[in-house]
């Protein structure tokens, strides 16, 4: 999938997202399904998993390759990339990772926060991804905490379907 394509789903998940979230009454914002995250803590586990990616990007290139290495092996398309994710959730059986673990319950007031900061960062992320060379998303890589490291053009594939699993679960769970 080349950088165009990437923003531009990048920019329709998000838009749907945040559709959505618009479409949630206040309530519904600090609850959700019994065991389940509310609607606002989907919102605030989205922000949490954008923010280090875009923090990552924002780091020289060679710091990252020295941290992380080089890709070993060609980038997998989009619809490997999202059944990879999936087989692994089902591995993982539910199991929340660092950062979205014991997540504090947002409270109605921090909704436009929360939003407006989640808007700030795809819109960054977009920039950024448009900004880099396709050798560079194709050859760096970072960790993701369930997928292990991958090429930094996979990982901005997979956060677009991330976004989309979320809205998913929100739109067929969250009434």
């Amino acid at each position: 999938m080349d950088k165009e394509a990437i923003v531009e789903l990048l920019e329709e998940k998000h838009q749907d997202l945040f559709k959505v979230l618009d479409s949630k009454n206040p309530e519904q914002w600090t609850s959700g399904p019994k065991g389940k995250w509310t609607t606002g803590q989907h919102a605030l586990h989205l922000l949490q998993s954008i923010k280090p990616l875009n923090t990552a990007l924002s780091m020289p290139k060679f710091l990252l390759k020295y941290k992380f290495g080089k890709a070993n092996r060609p980038v997998r398309a989009y619809d490997a990339v999202v059944k990879r994710y999936q087989d692994r959730l089902i591995e993982a059986k539910g199991k929340t990772f660092k950062g979205s673990q014991n997540m504090k319950l947002p409270s109605f007031n921090d909704k436009s926060y929360i939003l407006t900061r989640l808007q700030v960062e795809q819109k960054k992320l977009q920039v950024k991804t448009q900004r880099l060379k396709d050798k560079d998303l194709d050859h760096l890589i970072l960790p993701h905490p369930l997928l292990g490291k991958m090429p930094v053009r996979e990982i901005i594939m997979w956060t677009a379907y991330h976004v989309q699993h979320h809205t998913k679960t929100l739109m067929e769970n969250y009434d």
